[in-house]
């Protein structure tokens, strides 16, 4: 099963760039699905009020038939003194697998780290080049698993990359995703000193080509059960431990058994 651990749905706010109006995913749905890719992870938009946006990605993820499964985005500055519950909610009534963090608005704090710990999920972070702080929770919080998008920076910093791929090696809670990755040798660097057991094949869509992600990791040249393991097999461990507690959520705890062949057919939705 192949599993795209990285994209952008419903609508922003703010209005002021790509990332904070729109991420329709009727292209998107359509190159994933040519691409092969079987299930999506999604999360919002920047938004001023994450409760309002996570709620949209809800309402996107419960059309999507099983094809999408989303991700709570907080703002850990903003949203400070509500995390756990926002969260909590997300996880406990809607399905969602883990938590989105961005760096551009907040690092990781404790809140946020011991709401991941309690719930059982993983997180995703954006550090936007600021490598250096991976340092500080992945030390702080070594039972909660944090993946690093664009290995550390969709800016193309090589700093950055080369602290992460370091990172990976240091600490067992850390990993990494391969969106947006422009340097396409600091991908192979990252496996061939972590494994593939750390890597995560993401494609930051709906502005990036799934396929064309997706390339990058069938480029590597890995063995069958490698390959597997960044396609989706970690994706896949890493979420396994959430439990959501409503008997209605069976089928998101149990959708990684379902097969590719049952979501051939999906229609795109928005």
């Amino acid at each position: 099963m192949i599993i795209d651990c990285h994209c952008h749905a419903g609508k922003g706010d703010a209005m002021t760039a790509p990332w904070n109006t729109d991420a329709s995913l009727e292209k998107y749905l359509r190159r994933a699905r040519a691409a092969g890719i079987d299930k999506t992870i999604v999360f919002p938009l920047f938004h001023l009020d994450y409760a309002e946006a996570n709620e949209q990605i809800a309402k996107i993820v419960a059309r999507s038939g099983g094809r999408l499964i989303g991700f709570a985005f907080v703002n850990t500055q903003r949203d400070a003194g509500r995390i756990f519950s926002m969260v909590s909610h997300a996880v406990r009534r809607w399905g969602f697998r883990g938590m989105k963090i961005h760096g551009f608005e907040g690092m990781p704090t404790r809140e946020a780290c011991e709401a991941a710990r309690k719930l059982r999920i993983p997180v995703l972070v954006d550090v936007g080049g600021r490598a250096h702080v991976i340092d500080l929770f992945a030390k702080e919080f070594p039972d909660v698993n944090f993946i690093i998008p664009h290995l550390g920076s969709f800016a193309d910093d090589w700093r950055a990359h080369e602290r992460v791929v370091e990172q990976l090696k240091r600490y067992r809670n850390v990993y990494a995703d391969t969106s947006g990755v422009r340097r396409f040798d600091y991908i192979v660097e990252a496996v061939k000193h972590a494994g593939a057991r750390k890597i995560l094949f993401g494609s930051d869509g709906p502005w990036l080509h799934p396929g064309l992600e997706l390339k990058k990791i069938k480029l590597l040249g890995l063995a069958h059960d490698q390959e597997a393991l960044i396609l989706g097999g970690n994706a896949i461990r890493l979420m396994g431990a959430v439990r959501p507690q409503s008997p209605q959520l069976e089928e998101s705890i149990n959708w990684q058994h379902k097969p590719a062949s049952q979501l051939a057919n999906s229609n795109a939705y928005q």
